[in-house]
């Protein structure tokens, strides 16, 4: 039985390249996938350069587990490095933010924390599916978009080209 499943993406080396980079190796993965403006934001956590982020939407069989390792292989097609401490740059992040309506703790936290967290994955998400109900307030991305406390400035939509 397939499940929609929603990935941030986000690159701050060679940022436009990675991205596209992801995209296409996800819809050879995946098949159809349907994805959010690009933002550009600055670096949290770390002075670095600013990164780009989407949210990208597909439907996939593959249960959690399956799913985070397809994911992983992606990121190290695209140059990621594992073992890296967790606030440096990325050539190449993807966060399985929701599987479903599946609200789970372990073996990953879904959904995942950074959707209220931060302004470049809640923003991303309004955008893409601004009806559907995070499963863990049962708000709708727009309205809790709507209520996000703070930084709603330091996001900018960005247009990518041919993805």
């Amino acid at each position: 039985m397939a499940v929609e499943a929603f990935v941030g993406i986000g690159s701050n080396v060679e940022p436009e390249q990675r991205v596209r980079q992801a995209v296409k190796l996800l819809r050879e993965r995946f098949g159809a996938i349907r994805l959010s403006p690009v933002y550009r934001n600055a670096a949290v956590g770390f002075e670095g350069d600013d990164f780009l982020n989407l949210v990208a939407a597909f439907e996939t069989a593959l249960d959690v587990d399956a799913l985070n390792a397809a994911l992983d292989e992606i990121e190290l097609a695209c140059g990621r490095e594992r073992g890296a401490a967790r606030f440096t740059p990325r050539t190449m992040d993807l966060d399985l933010l929701l599987y479903g309506d599946r609200v789970s703790a372990a073996p990953v936290k879904l959904p995942r924390p950074e959707i209220l967290k931060y302004a470049f994955v809640l923003k991303p998400l309004a955008d893409l599916v601004p009806d559907r109900r995070h499963p863990g307030t049962d708000s709708t991305y727009a309205e809790l978009w709507a209520r996000y406390p703070g930084g709603k400035s330091g996001i900018d939509v960005v247009c990518l080209l041919g993805m």
